[in-house]
């Protein structure tokens, strides 16, 4: 029986897919796995039991992914599954960037109680929030992950000319890109282009406040920008001094902050990117399987601190080894293991992993007392 601690609410569409062998709640004690959304971690004491935490979506800067590797505890996330989800978000998010939409709404409350003379007053207090389409604009995708390619496409099906810039753009997703798509290897002409900017990329040290100041300055006067990303990625102090000064005309997010909230210009939203019931669903199911896979079998899929490693089992046991990265790592483990069928290695920045298939579990004491090996877990 494996323990799995949930510490958020986990859609059942997703825990269910554990089976009779897992024992899974929000106060279990010495989890195999931890399945959580949004709730922080960096806090929280890592059990000497702890395989595997999978977020339920694509972020997980609430997770201490360094801590969990040096621990050996493989951190899975879901991407793709709440994309769509996101990308309908954004959409919105494009409309109401142009049409001063929420703007409209707000208004039209302030009439009430005007009885017979509310249609008259809406109409010649309409113009108030006249504003442009979208069609025929250009927009620029910063990021083309499983979001950008989606909200790409969409705006090229909605009449919009899409740009896009990705340094790290698989043959994959390129060829899923709408081929009208023109994609750029400098993010300067992305700023330059683009009369409306989404970005679609984690947050990290590379990566904070992308959108500054100096990128601003560069963009065209009246740009529009959208963030349903992350918080951080663009700077609230920069955005909210070009929309001051005219060089922004609206700024959507899906991150509330101090900062930004109540600002003119700014259309704030409580992180709605993936709330669906779909989405909460896709990711539930989607993180369930990654962490019985890695439990049951020892294969690693989509996970963030740790190499993709998967391999049919071929022998009476299989071992699994999570080890420093080193030029002499996989070989000395190979090496340790007594009567080995079938090895799958690989490393992934200071870390790696390895899947090794053997007769018999008479070799955990050899792997153990390698250098540089983290863990070592057999399965049967």
């Amino acid at each position: 029986m494996y323990n799995v601690l949930t510490l958020n609410k986990i859609s059942p569409n997703g825990t269910s897919r554990l089976g009779d062998n897992y024992n899974v709640g929000d106060n279990v004690e010495n989890p195999a796995a931890v399945l959580v959304r949004s709730a922080s971690m960096h806090d929280m004491e890592m059990p000497e039991s702890l395989l595997a935490i999978a977020r339920c979506g694509a972020g997980t800067n609430n997770i201490p992914k360094d801590v969990c590797a040096d621990k050996g505890i493989v951190v899975f996330n879901t991407p793709g599954a709440n994309a769509n989800a996101v990308k309908e978000l954004v959409l919105a998010g494009l409309f109401m960037s142009s049409r001063k939409v929420v703007e409209g709404i707000e208004w039209a409350k302030t009439l009430k109680g005007n009885g017979d003379a509310v249609g008259k007053m809406a109409e010649k207090g309409k113009g108030q929030f006249v504003g442009p389409e979208i069609m025929g604009k250009t927009l620029g995708v910063i990021g083309l992950g499983a979001i950008g390619i989606l909200v790409a496409n969409a705006a090229v099906a909605l009449g919009m000319k899409v740009i896009g810039y990705d340094p790290f753009l698989s043959v994959n997703n390129a060829l899923k890109l709408d081929p009208t798509i023109k994609v750029y290897a400098n993010i300067d002409d992305i700023f330059t282009n683009s009369d409306y900017v989404t970005v679609h990329v984690p947050l990290m040290d590379s990566t904070r406040d992308l959108i500054d100041a100096d990128a601003i300055a560069k963009m065209k006067d009246g740009v529009r920008i959208l963030n349903y990303s992350r918080d951080g990625l663009v700077n609230a102090q920069a955005v909210l001094d070009g929309i001051k000064s005219g060089k922004v005309a609206k700024y959507v997010t899906d991150f509330s902050t101090d900062e930004v909230l109540a600002e003119d210009g700014v259309i704030c939203m409580p992180h709605l990117g993936a709330s669906t019931p779909e989405s909460e669903d896709n990711c539930a199911v989607m993180a369930a399987d990654q962490v019985k896979e890695y439990i049951e079998n020892g294969n690693i899929v989509n996970s963030v601190n740790y190499p993709n490693v998967t391999m049919a089992k071929s022998g009476a046991v299989r071992y699994c080894v999570l080890f420093k990265a080193s030029d002499d790592a996989v070989k000395n483990i190979t090496g340790a293991v007594n009567g080995l069928k079938a090895v799958e290695a690989k490393t992934k920045g200071d870390f790696g992993y390895a899947i090794a298939d053997a007769d018999d579990d008479s070799s955990v004491a050899a792997l153990e007392a390698l250098d540089g090996v983290i863990k070592v877990r057999v399965i049967k």
